[in-house]
């Protein structure tokens, strides 16, 4: 089993930052694919970005790409989400996940993700 607990949600402005961070309980973690979805109200959850095990690959919603940085750092079992530029259409619910399969083909989908965190809002106001 593994545990994922989302911290760094917040209110911030449009043009701010925000860093969220998921700590883990697992001795595993280090063995684990990472991620992040959202989900805004009324809308379907969404990918936003993820990261391979040995943090070698990652990958980024387009909606995202080259404002959200993800990263891991196995010694303290953690992964980040920096997010820059924020938008107010950022605004959501982000939920952190891991799984521990290596064929990251479906990583955009949330059926690949064995497991969830509770989620941490963020709220970006215009």
């Amino acid at each position: 089993q593994v545990q994922l607990v989302e911290y760094g949600g917040g209110l911030v402005q449009a043009g701010g930052s925000l860093r969220l961070s998921c700590a883990t309980s697992g001795r595993t973690f280090s063995n684990y694919a990472m991620g992040w979805f959202r989900q805004a109200p009324g809308k379907e959850r969404e990918f936003v970005a993820a990261i391979t095990w040995s943090g070698g690959s990652t990958y980024y919603a387009d909606s995202v790409k080259g404002r959200f940085t993800i990263s891991r750092d196995n010694a303290k079992i953690t992964m980040y989400l920096q997010m820059n530029s924020l938008k107010p259409e950022d605004t959501a619910v982000y939920y952190c996940v891991a799984d521990g399969k290596r064929d990251t083909v479906l990583v955009t989908t949330t059926r690949w993700w064995g497991y969830w965190g509770q989620g941490t809002q963020v709220t970006v106001s215009s």
